[in-house]
């Protein structure tokens, strides 16, 4: 007979339980955590660029004065936000639901710039500072 410290007898509930803990951590809702914004800088970017290493990510991002064909000056880049590959991964997860959502709501997203540019208005430009 077992007693009840030994393993025959711990192994059928330890085993029972793992499965079921694994299924709570699965469905268990997001924590809502208090955010102070009041000193963030808000930005504008219509440009991004992604590279980085094995421990991180860097994403650049700028604004793109000339956004059909190749920019004639550098794109200035104005922020830079590096970041680990589990909160890149959260940050992917997150904007890939906003876009969806975005999408259902207005339609899908054309990021080929050359599809969405309507013949005649290609060859207008901004009119020059002096």
């Amino acid at each position: 007979m077992a007693d009840a410290k030994s393993p025959e007898s711990t192994d059928k509930p330890a085993a029972a339980a793992a499965p079921a803990a694994a299924e709570q951590a699965q469905t268990q809702q997001p924590v809502q955590v208090q955010v102070n914004d009041e000193h963030a800088a808000a930005t504008y970017a219509n440009f991004c660029r992604v590279t980085g290493s094995p421990e991180e990510l860097i994403v650049d991002f700028g604004l793109n004065p000339q956004p059909i064909g190749v920019p004639k000056d550098p794109i200035q880049v104005k922020q830079r936000i590096i970041l680990n590959f589990f909160t890149a991964k959260r940050l992917l997860a997150a904007l890939q639901m906003s876009v969806a959502r975005h999408e259902s709501v207005f339609g899908v997203l054309e990021t080929d710039i050359n599809k969405r540019v309507r013949p005649g208005l290609q060859q207008q430009q901004a009119p020059k500072k002096d």
